[in-house]
């Protein structure tokens, strides 16, 4: 991943009457990154992105996108970046690739049409009307549109939303593809999981203002929260000395080690002097989501 600056953005402002729905934002995305900002309706999330695709104007602060001002070089950045919307008008009767190559048309050094068919995965449907494409052939096509002008960054919206988990994990096998060209990506999604899984780094937008920002691991200290053992054991036994837990309302005894090594240790050799069988033992941390859910809390917002 390159150490230059794909999108710079300080003290942005965008009013809407007396409502601030953007609110100082501050915001660093490297090239060939893929950046996710996550946040609840009405956040400022849109609003946001729409500034940095130069189609919506800023009240205040400043704003480069690949090195252009998208509020007066827009002509210029539309060739350089490509849009994944949550949904889109593309022509039912033309094939798939009549409508990349007719999309290809409006770029001035636009990727070859077959190339861009192979990087969405439509080989097969290189020749199939849009009209009898799947909803997730449908979205590969998205993204090709969004490829035939060689873009330098891609703005993805929502992209997997409606999709069965099939047709999700092929989407994210696509912008993982894209990751490995290089391209910078800034994702919008309502999806913890997909965040998770494909962003290098995360911000949570709420208020107008950004409120977190780090990788998918560490945002609001998920990698020092302590991990949690939850597992059942007959009544009437105790615990081992030195292992401090509880019972939760369901029965199980739930214990949050400072040493998880440690601790596993002494539990499996606690249950095997005493007979007693592990099989329900399960090992849990923080997910993204409660993590997520805990800092709109922790800002008055909600999801």
């Amino acid at each position: 991943m390159s150490t230059a600056t794909a999108v710079r953005v300080r003290a942005l402002v965008k009013r809407y009457g007396d409502v601030r729905a953007v609110d100082g934002v501050d915001l660093d995305i490297r090239s060939g990154e893929v950046f996710a900002l996550l946040g609840p309706n009405g956040a400022g999330k849109t609003t946001t992105v729409e500034i940095l695709e130069g189609y919506r104007r800023r009240d205040g602060g400043e704003v480069e996108v690949l090195g252009l001002d998208p509020g007066t070089h827009r002509a210029e950045l539309r060739d350089r970046i490509g849009v994944v919307l949550q949904e889109s008008g593309i022509e039912p009767y033309l094939t798939v690739a009549e409508t990349i190559e007719l999309y290809a048309y409006y770029y001035p050094h636009p990727r070859p049409v077959d190339e861009v068919v192979e990087l969405v995965g439509l080989q097969a449907k290189r020749d199939q009307r849009v009209v009898k494409l799947s909803g997730g052939q449908r979205r590969r096509l998205d993204v090709g549109i969004a490829l035939a002008g060689d873009p330098d960054l891609l703005f993805l919206d929502e992209p997997t939303t409606g999709f069965d988990p099939a047709a999700r994990q092929e989407a994210w096998q696509i912008v993982r593809d894209l990751a490995q060209l290089g391209k910078t990506v800034l994702l919008t999604t309502h999806y913890m999981e997909e965040a998770e899984h494909l962003a290098d780094r995360v911000a949570i937008i709420a208020g107008g203002k950004i409120v977190v920002e780090d990788t998918p691991a560490r945002l609001g200290g998920r990698d020092r929260q302590r991990p949690r053992l939850t597992f059942r054991i007959p009544e009437g036994l105790a615990l081992p000395r030195g292992l401090d837990g509880r019972v939760d309302p369901g029965g199980r005894c739930v214990v949050e080690p400072e040493d998880l090594t440690e601790t596993l240790h002494r539990l499996t050799a606690w249950a095997k002097r005493n007979g007693i069988g592990l099989d329900d033992l399960q090992l849990q941390r923080p997910t993204l989501e409660h993590t997520y859910l805990q800092i709109l809390a922790d800002h008055g917002a909600s999801s």
